[in-house]
């Protein structure tokens, strides 16, 4: 098959979605298409996230992360009661339980004033025993504005709006090439050919693949990270009541190990992050051996390998040692043990990498006079989603002249 776009978007989760949607909101006349390489929309960071709606306490004040987060939690929070998509507003503690920590949650503290979340509250231990009265802990950051969310609910609303809205949606779509001739981008797929003015790259744990494709930043390698659950036993459940969150390390974009209640039902404990050697590696035996060549080939993971080895190692050993995170699970809740906890999912994260070895903290998002590319967006990705599609319009109409 062969047709012509205005506008093709690669990539059917949750961002690429919320892009279409915005797109078409604004151009109705706009001839749009969606491809998606799975059988179905949302099926990998998106289907595997943890649902919360974060409030945008962890990034610089200054960075995109910071702005979109705390925007998009709000814009989300009046999508899903516009939609009548089911969340719950339950609250997030950031506990700690060193002295060593108490400067950097007042850090934390300080980061989500200035980035304007709303209710935030230093709690001492009394305080947060009636929040999470099985929490133990010196002080705690109290967050209520924090939700949960079913993600690949809202994202499937998002596709309804753009089928609604006339623009397409084409599953097993997999990208295969890109050329760009005579002010056309002609794009190979396993389910045919598509030819388009323009294009946005929303292709996640593939994004820098698709953009080598079109020539754009070679110097970005996507490298995977598996973040491995546990779930409480159902007779356990009472020891969660919200969100737990540890102290995070400054010096990663990972917030460490803690417990989720999930808008399903259950408590989610985890996720650690160990190197994937597959950028859909769900489970421990999955190897890809070209996106492994991808990761070790390139220069930028050794780099931060050389860095950050002895965190790597421990999140091997964690990852193989239940022992060792039940641990850290009982740093926050002292009652947890190994009987409690059950298997439970993963997820991947499309962690971008520079060449020089730095793991890239903000959203990335470039345009050219033909293309958007959407080249780093994990979490607060889904919260802010809303807001990136938004600020992904803009930046379309800006590069391909679409007002």
């Amino acid at each position: 098959m062969s047709d012509q776009y205005d506008v093709v978007i690669i990539g059917g989760g949750i961002i690429g979605l919320s892009t279409a949607m915005h797109l078409l909101q604004r151009h109705p006349r706009l001839r749009l298409a969606v491809l998606e390489k799975d059988g179905g929309l949302a099926g990998q960071q998106t289907g595997h996230n943890s649902g919360v709606i974060h409030s945008g306490i962890y990034y610089r004040p200054d960075s995109l992360k910071a702005q979109f987060c705390v925007d998009g939690r709000a814009a989300m929070v009046e999508f899903c009661e516009a939609n009548d998509i089911a969340y719950e507003r339950c609250g997030k503690v950031i506990v700690a339980t060193r002295e060593e920590e108490l400067l950097r949650l007042d850090a934390l503290l300080e980061r989500g004033l200035a980035n304007g979340v709303e209710g935030l509250e230093m709690v001492e231990p009394d305080r947060l025993r009636e929040i999470e009265p099985h929490v133990v802990a010196i002080r705690a950051l109290w967050a209520p504005s924090t939700a949960i969310v079913d993600f690949t609910a809202v994202a499937e609303v998002y596709g309804r709006r753009v089928r609604e809205s006339g623009g397409e949606i084409h599953v097993g779509a997999r990208v295969t090439a890109v050329v760009r001739r005579d002010g056309v981008s002609n794009i190979e797929t396993e389910g045919g050919e598509y030819r388009a003015r323009f294009v946005v790259n929303c292709a996640g744990l593939h994004a820098d693949r698709i953009a080598s494709l079109m020539d754009v930043r070679r110097d970005v390698r996507i490298v995977p990270f598996r973040g491995e659950y546990y779930t409480l036993r159902q007779d356990r459940e009472h020891l969660v009541r919200g969100l737990i969150y540890p102290v995070p390390d400054p010096d990663l974009p990972f917030l460490g190990v803690h417990f989720t209640r999930n808008v399903k039902g259950y408590v989610e404990a985890g996720p650690n992050a160990v190197l994937a050697t597959a950028r859909e590696g769900y489970r421990k035996r999955d190897v890809n051996l070209r996106d492994l060549i991808d990761t070790l080939g390139f220069a930028g993971f050794w780099r931060v390998a050389r860095r950050q080895w002895k965190t790597g190692a421990e999140e091997v050993n964690r990852s193989f040692r239940k022992s060792v995170f039940v641990r850290d699970l009982q740093r926050m809740i002292p009652e947890v043990t190994a009987a409690d906890l059950r298997p439970g999912g993963s997820g991947v994260r499309a962690q971008a990498v520079s060449r020089d070895g730095a793991l890239l903290d903000d959203f990335v998002i470039e345009q050219t006079d033909s293309a958007v590319h959407v080249l780093n967006a994990p979490s607060p990705g889904a919260t802010s989603s809303l807001v990136i599609g938004r600020h992904i319009v803009a930046l379309a109409d800006e590069a391909f002249g679409l007002e």
